[in-house]
């Protein structure tokens, strides 16, 4: 593992003077994604115990309102795969976990108790996709710790019509994201992420500077990795040209309705968001 400062530099490109690597965390600062992997199969041991370290995470008021669905079969995993299109690496993991919000629980709970189920709004629809988030990235760090690789894919909200009948999932219960999981075929780059001074404020949120600060990070992207004209986003839209940074490529992918049923479904599925 590289010091500190080696680490923090990969992931920022630049440096960043104070700030301190403790071992223990130099790994999270080091993680990279994993969208290709081997033969090796991960056993069910490993990803029971890796599901209990997901199931440890915080959930908000101990609700715990989320629920994950395994699945091993490559043929279903293909089907997801296809669906998407543009990501068929997805087919070769061995694990895909479908992670969802799930409010049904709480509704049988109820029910269960002879009580009426009164929180059936926008707060718990965003709940329990908090609940999800936090699990899922408590696996995932503990996927990181035992050498697997891992993907968050939310391109199962593109297709959610799809992939929810193909899941089972009932009123009350939708897919946040799935998840490839596997052992690694190689190592990617570090991703490098907007600077701190544009992420973290202090005391009060402050984005005065942002405008500088991203155009010195879109420089710095474009000298490490320059942006190819594959990896444009919407080049229906816009135009595809040379010299596209991240915060315009950002906004090529902003600028376009993404999934704009998505409220629609969640209503399908007995959620007001009022």
């Amino acid at each position: 593992m590289a010091d500190g400062g080696d680490l923090l530099r990969a992931r920022f490109g630049i440096d960043l003077p104070g700030a301190e690597v403790p071992d223990a965390i130099a790994p999270m600062i080091d993680r990279r994604v994993a969208r290709r992997y081997t033969d090796q199969p991960v056993p069910d041991s490993l990803l029971d115990a890796l599901l209990a370290a997901a199931q440890s995470a915080p959930a908000k008021s101990d609700l715990q309102q989320y629920a994950v669905v395994v699945m091993r079969d490559p043929a279903r995993i293909k089907q997801i795969a296809d669906w998407i299109g543009t990501m068929d690496w997805i087919a070769t993991a061995p694990v895909f976990l479908v992670w969802c919000g799930d409010m049904r629980r709480g509704q049988r709970l109820c029910d269960m108790h002879h009580m009426p189920h009164a929180n059936n709004n926008m707060d718990t629809f965003l709940n329990t996709a908090v609940d999800c988030s936090l699990a899922m990235a408590q696996f995932m760090a503990a996927a990181d710790a035992v050498g697997l690789g891992t993907c968050p894919i939310s391109y199962v909200r593109s297709h959610i019509e799809r992939v929810s009948p193909l899941l089972g999932l009932p009123g009350g219960v939708y897919p946040v994201a799935g998840l490839s999981v596997g052992w690694p075929a190689f190592r990617r780059p570090v991703s490098m992420r907007l600077p701190p001074s544009v992420v973290v404020h202090r005391e009060r949120y402050d984005d005065s500077r942002m405008p500088d600060e991203v155009a010195a990070y879109d420089e710095r992207r474009r000298t490490r990795d320059p942006v190819a004209a594959s990896g444009l986003k919407n080049n229906d839209v816009y135009k595809p040209r040379d010299g596209v940074g991240w915060s315009e490529n950002v906004a090529r992918q902003l600028s376009v309705p993404e999934r704009f049923g998505f409220a629609a479904y969640l209503k399908t599925k007995g959620f007001d968001l009022a």
